[in-house]
């Protein structure tokens, strides 16, 4: 069976009482009913060393290039970038739990996407524009919380960029097979009702547990 990383993306990550981190919860625990062999792997990103393009890191990325030597403290970053590229091109399953911040991802996971978006490696360069090279049976699912909803077709909907922005990185430019979302959203509405918000999402889950991990 594939092997699947589980991404927390939620600031106050050990913080159970997220909504977005309940779904991670109820994904893994529907994961191991169902699948009991699986491996996983979870990744925190706000409890890991998640480089970020600076000065000094876009420094070390050119002199790799050149060929130039690396000092200690650059060599460990780029060791750093490269093992959680290698991280994500070894899993074929990933799962993306993070809440919704100002219509976009949270900074920390905007620094993880930039050490995975790496050309010729899971995209090139062609004459007609980039091609995928995530080709081979990837999968993704972000698992989304957010305090108001964005699925009514108002003035809200186009304002919800993380999943625009993460579905065209994955589908359109890694070149994932399939991209899914389940929402736990509306959270922070006056009259929220937080256990049918949780139950409509870990239904959303169910559905797209199976066709997470089909083969074809």
């Amino acid at each position: 069976m594939e092997k699947t990383l589980l991404i927390n993306a939620h600031p106050d990550y050990t913080n159970h009482d997220h909504h977005s981190i309940q779904l991670l919860d109820y994904f893994l625990e529907q994961l191991q009913n169902k699948f009991p062999h699986a491996e996983t792997t979870t990744l925190n990103l706000y409890g890991e060393d998640i480089p970020q393009i600076t000065e000094s890191t876009y420094a070390t990325y050119r002199k790799k290039i050149d060929g130039t030597p690396l000092s200690t403290v650059e060599t460990d970053q780029f060791e750093r970038s490269a093992f959680l590229l290698r991280q994500f091109k070894h899993h074929h399953r990933i799962v993306i739990a993070a809440p919704l911040l100002n219509f976009n991802i949270s900074a920390r996971l905007k620094d993880y996407i930039d050490n995975i978006m790496v050309a010729r490696s899971v995209f090139r360069y062609t004459a007609s524009g980039s091609e995928g090279l995530m080709t081979d049976n990837y999968r993704v699912l972000y698992l989304q919380s957010s305090g108001s909803i964005y699925t009514n077709n108002d003035r809200y909907a186009p304002l919800e960029f993380s999943n625009f922005y993460l579905k065209a990185l994955f589908e359109n430019i890694m070149g994932f097979d399939h991209y899914f979302i389940a929402r736990s959203q509306g959270t922070d509405l006056q009259d929220a009702n937080q256990a049918a918000i949780i139950k409509r999402a870990s239904q959303e889950i169910n559905t797209i547990l199976p066709q997470l991990y089909q083969n074809n």
